[in-house]
């Protein structure tokens, strides 16, 4: 079986395209088989973007597990002074997601990178609808690593199920970050704000 977090060179491709209406404009993504939410934006990351209040004085944000950069595209379009990194560990989805920069007329930086792996600087901001399947050490592992990558004031926003460990994620961050926020419940989603300081 093929998951979105790891690598199957031999799945055939069939590439289509759907498209999203968000902050009155519309955003066409080219996906395909073997990624995260192949044929829509899935409720998590909705419910992150719509809600995601990206700081004044933030000037760089980190999407990991961008996926075909439906969220960075996103928060690149509505916030074009921004410096967008978008990183993930599916090449497929990697190779989408500059094809959707172009496509959306948007420039933002795509690399491979499992986790943090090869991230080396710091952000204003890093997003993520975190990969849950990969399971729990993983995650909690994602989190700490957000906090070395955040600059001071640094925000991490994510989106969690409430059946998938919203209320202990909210716990968890709690031992890490000096503040942290249930910003909005959406559709069973929590999205979740952390802060450095």
């Amino acid at each position: 079986m093929s998951h979105y977090f790891r690598n199957d060179p031999n799945l055939i491709s069939e590439e289509t395209t759907y498209q999203v209406e968000m902050f009155d404009q519309k955003f066409t993504f080219l996906s395909d088989k073997g990624v995260f939410s192949k044929d829509h934006l899935d409720t998590g990351s909705y419910a992150l973007i719509a809600n995601l209040d990206i700081p004044t004085h933030a000037k760089s944000l980190l999407d990991v597990g961008s996926g075909i950069g439906v969220i960075g595209i996103i928060l690149k379009k509505v916030h074009p002074n921004l410096d967008v990194t978008q990183i993930d560990i599916n090449t497929r989805a990697l190779e989408l997601n500059i094809k959707n920069n172009k496509l959306n007329q948007v420039e933002t930086t795509v690399y491979e990178s499992n986790l943090f792996s090869h991230v080396d600087k710091t952000f204003d901001c890093i997003v993520s609808n975190p990969p849950i399947r990969t399971g729990k050490a993983t995650i909690y592992n994602l989190y700490k690593d957000a906090y070395k990558h955040l600059n001071t004031y640094g925000q991490l926003w994510i989106v969690v199920r409430k059946d998938q460990g919203a209320k202990s994620t909210i716990d968890y961050l709690s031992t890490i970050y000096e503040e942290v926020e249930l910003v909005k419940r959406h559709k069973g989603f929590y999205v979740i704000r952390a802060q450095k300081r």
